[in-house]
């Protein structure tokens, strides 16, 4: 059994669980996985134990406990430098740690219009003028990261690194909702999207039985 333990939440619904899952998968880490239904009567008492504000995900590592899902990917990083966590280069790895720290502290809007939901497929969604806002920033990111540092590879600084896991879950909102793509944005998508354990985590999140209403956008 592995020593590292990562408990997520609902994975139709749980973007903060699927960043350091999808890094750790891709990044051939190997992890127990512990899934706790969000917003159940259980919820609070199951995550009590962790000090995590009862929030997912956490890490387990034998006696450590690191919750938040860029702490866990930093902490990941430092523990396994092979796994290249951040870009060798100093100005990549700078940018690279500038947009995670975005992703994980801006896009509100986009957040509240855009929930993460897997299972659905829309035609005709329209954004609000301040998530569209938000949308138009992120693919400014990703032309930004491309046209720099990506000259080795498909994603964002050329080899898959943390700044890809912050952003596989905007990925899937892009797909749920059908967002206009083009060029780099939408060669980075699809190339996200074709990821083996992208797909795996998507099958999985369909045949959750849970919904979360107030994740559910109904038109």
């Amino acid at each position: 059994m592995s020593e590292l333990t990562l408990i997520i939440g609902n994975k139709n619904y749980s973007s903060w669980s699927l960043r350091p899952w999808i890094f750790m998968k891709t990044a051939g880490i190997e992890f127990t996985e512990k899934r706790i239904a969000l917003d159940t009567d259980q919820t609070k008492a199951q995550l009590e134990p962790y000090f995590s504000n009862h929030k997912v995900p956490v890490l387990l590592d034998k006696n450590r406990i690191i919750w938040d899902s860029l702490a866990i990917l930093e902490y990941i990083a430092e523990k396994y430098p092979d796994c290249h966590g951040w870009p060798a280069d100093p100005q990549a790895r700078a940018v690279a740690r500038s947009v995670s720290a975005e992703i994980h502290s801006s896009f509100f809007e986009l957040r509240e219009d855009l929930p993460m939901n897997c299972r659905k497929k829309f035609t005709g969604f329209s954004p609000s003028s301040a998530a569209l806002k938000d949308i138009d920033r992120i693919k400014a990111v990703w032309k930004y990261c491309r046209e720099r540092f990506s000259q080795k590879g498909p994603w964002l600084f050329g080899a898959f690194c943390i700044a890809d896991a912050m952003f596989a879950p905007v990925v899937f909102r892009f797909d749920t909702y059908g967002v206009l793509l083009n060029g780099f944005e939408k060669e980075y998508t699809q190339s996200m999207l074709s990821l083996p354990h992208m797909v795996q985590w998507k099958e999985a999140a369909r045949q959750e039985k849970e919904i979360l209403e107030f994740a559910e956008i109904k038109l």
